[in-house]
């Protein structure tokens, strides 16, 4: 249950609040909640138990599906599903809102995200409130939502779906590192997961296939995005939309370490998009190959190369303003 881009949030330190409350209420009056308590440096914790105090006092029928384990909380917040939750509300950061997105795309089912985290980017994106369980719980108790896609993926485990970015290249590689460390913690883990990966890094042979045409190139990273933003802010495709049904692909062909550090800082104003080694392809399918090559979505740790990810229109439905605006 990582951070987006900063793995922090491990999964073996998410606690359990409460039991499970009896099944049968009526489902949106039933909500399944989970909490990361390690997001946004302990936030989630706090957040989380504010959440769960105001649902409650609001007169929801609250199942705490927060596990030990992210396998734990996933399978509790399944059973809660089966037995009447229509909303699955998580807590944390975008390594939550990922689980939330598999635990509810392609389903009856909403989604809630009480945003707690360091980068946030899913719910920035969505016009969601940010560090406010008061907010999000208001959005949940109005119950307006909002229909956005979902990138779906195909492996041999079955469906994986995310809601912001996919990432292949430098991004992904870098997160697997930071994941593999124990120290330090929050996001300088990930800094210095960057730091030991730029030295040895060397360009990427892709093939990319966007609805059927196939380009070849060597590239540092490819992402295939649904929202505009990921990494705590950086704008990495800043035109996607999640409603549009289509996913943007951004290729950063093969360019020197120097270049690439000097193109990076631009990706939080989104003006690297300008750069002549930076190449923006819009589909509704995206095939990639590599060999090798990990994958990273939402800032979590997803399937290896090759894959296929297709757009579906509508997959989620979000607790969310009807209008989010520029996200903040």
């Amino acid at each position: 249950m990582s951070e987006a881009s900063a793995p922090t949030d491990g999964a073996d330190a998410v606690v359990s609040h409460s039991e499970p409350s009896a099944a049968g209420d009526e489902s949106p009056e039933h909500v399944a909640l989970v909490v990361n308590p390690t997001s946004g440096k302990g936030m989630g914790r706090v957040a989380g138990e504010r959440t769960l105090r105001l649902l409650r006092e609001a007169g929801y029928r609250v199942t705490d599906a927060t596990g030990h384990t992210l396998a734990e909380a996933r399978r509790r917040a399944e059973d809660a599903i089966e037995a009447g939750a229509g909303t699955v509300c998580v807590v944390g950061g975008d390594g939550m809102a990922h689980l939330g997105i598999n635990l509810t795309a392609g389903r009856a089912v909403h989604l809630a995200v009480v945003a707690a985290g360091t980068g946030n980017d899913f719910a920035r994106n969505l016009g969601l409130p940010v560090r406010d369980p008061e907010g999000a719980v208001r959005l949940i108790r109005e119950g307006r939502t909002r229909r956005v896609d979902a990138g779906r993926v195909e492996t041999a485990e079955g469906k994986r779906w995310f809601g912001g970015v996919l990432g292949a290249g430098f991004d992904a590689v870098v997160t697997a590192r930071a994941a593999r460390m124990s120290w330090p913690r929050g996001q300088m883990r990930y800094n210095l997961a960057v730091l030991r990966e730029l030295p040895v890094f060397r360009p990427i042979p892709y093939a990319i296939e966007c609805d059927g045409e196939r380009v070849e190139t060597r590239a540092m990273l490819v992402a295939v995005a649904n929202t505009a933003s990921f990494g705590g802010g950086m704008r990495i495709c800043p035109e996607a939309s999640p409603t549009d049904g289509l996913l943007d692909v951004l290729i950063l062909h093969a360019i020197s370490i120097p270049g690439f550090l000097r193109v990076f800082p631009s990706v939080y104003s989104g003006s690297h998009v300008g750069h002549p080694r930076v190449e923006i392809r819009r589909a509704a399918r995206v095939r990639l190959e590599a060999a090798g090559v990990p994958t990273q979505a939402d800032g979590e740790p997803f399937a290896p190369l090759p894959l296929e990810v297709e757009n579906v229109p509508g997959a989620l439905t979000v607790l969310a303003p009807t209008s989010p605006g520029r996200p903040r």
